[in-house]
């Protein structure tokens, strides 16, 4: 089968606070694989259906539109967690972007430190709490301000900047509220930057410039709240740092064909990783495919090499799977 003839379904929506944000993502995927030629067609997982019902919903919508390819533009949990991965994986369909495996890593944002630190990557100083039985002796004497986050959500939801010990709590809750487990961190000082990896490039950095002090979740997704620098201002020794630290990033989790990770550039030129996104925006005025343009890649050259990608890597395992059992037939 050639490429053109590929039918693709491009996955969006799904039961996650980033729905909305996962509809804008696809139908810019699904226009621009529409513009290229391709079979391709929306595949929208309701917000109100469970994990198990988003599963068994995807499994029977990628059957039923013949998808030789799934698009996957799924935001936050099920899309970005290993849940379609696995839905994926089960039934043998070629999918963009990162495995089960990375994926969980990638999303469950404590263990993700682990794999950074294990590689040297630079990580704010930070800690686990559980929501729901604050220890006060762990919350005494911090450092304000400190940066309160869930570990399992995306576009910073949850996210708070905690000045003070007054509002410390308060915030621990409401990110609480999304996750089961939440983690505080040293309020690192710099330039917010970016970089993302397509395949086996790392792309321009993109610097983050947001109106107010923090880049939360409206200074993210409201018009005129930030300013994007493309490519980021900074000198060269420190925009290969910032690739550099970002190419290791996505090689130390595991992740594959995408990923763009989000640091603080210190006043010294050292990136600090805040997080690994593994299924970034796919709107077209989103960071990633921004930062390919600036090396003349158009969104929907993002896109066609990302379909390429997932149907190369399938066909490449089916290739080795069935090599290996020509070899074990030639064993018997």
């Amino acid at each position: 089968m050639s490429f053109a003839d590929l039918r693709i379904s491009v996955l969006m929506g799904g039961p996650s606070s980033e729905h909305m944000i996962s509809l804008k993502s696809g139908q810019g995927v699904l226009k621009a694989l529409l513009s290229l030629g391709y079979h391709a067609q929306a595949l929208i997982i309701p917000q109100k259906l469970s994990v198990s019902g988003a599963s068994a919903f995807a499994a029977d919508q990628l059957i039923g539109q013949k998808a030789d390819v799934a698009f996957n533009v799924l935001h936050g949990p099920f899309g970005e967690d290993g849940g379609i991965q696995q839905v994926c994986e089960d039934m043998g369909m070629p999918y963009t972007g990162s495995d089960v495996l990375a994926s969980r890593r990638s999303m469950d944002k404590w263990l993700a430190r682990k794999y950074l630190d294990d590689a040297g990557l630079n990580l704010p100083f930070g800690y686990l709490v559980d929501p729901n039985r604050l220890d006060e002796a762990m919350l005494e004497g911090l450092d304000y301000p400190v940066v309160v986050k869930p570990t399992n959500q995306g576009s910073s939801l949850g996210v708070s900047l905690v000045r003070s010990e007054h509002d410390l709590v308060g915030a621990i809750e409401a990110a609480g509220a999304l996750s089961p487990r939440v983690i505080i961190e040293a309020f690192i000082v710099g330039h917010e930057v970016t970089a993302g990896v397509l395949g086996d490039k790392v792309l321009p950095v993109v610097g983050i410039v947001p109106h107010e002090t923090f880049f939360d979740f409206t200074a993210k997704y409201t018009q005129g709240h930030t300013d994007y620098e493309i490519p980021a201002p900074i000198d060269a020794i420190a925009a290969e740092r910032v690739q550099a630290a970002a190419l290791k990033a996505h090689q130390a989790l595991g992740c594959r064909h995408l990923s763009r990770t989000d640091f603080i550039l210190t006043p010294d030129n050292q990136p600090v990783v805040l997080e690994v996104n593994t299924v970034p925006g796919f709107t077209p005025t989103s960071l990633l495919p921004m930062a390919a343009s600036c090396i003349g890649l158009s969104y929907e050259n993002v896109c066609d090499r990302l379909v390429k990608m997932a149907y190369s890597d399938r066909l490449k395992k089916d290739k080795s799977e069935q090599k290996w059992q020509e070899e074990k037939n030639l064993k018997v």
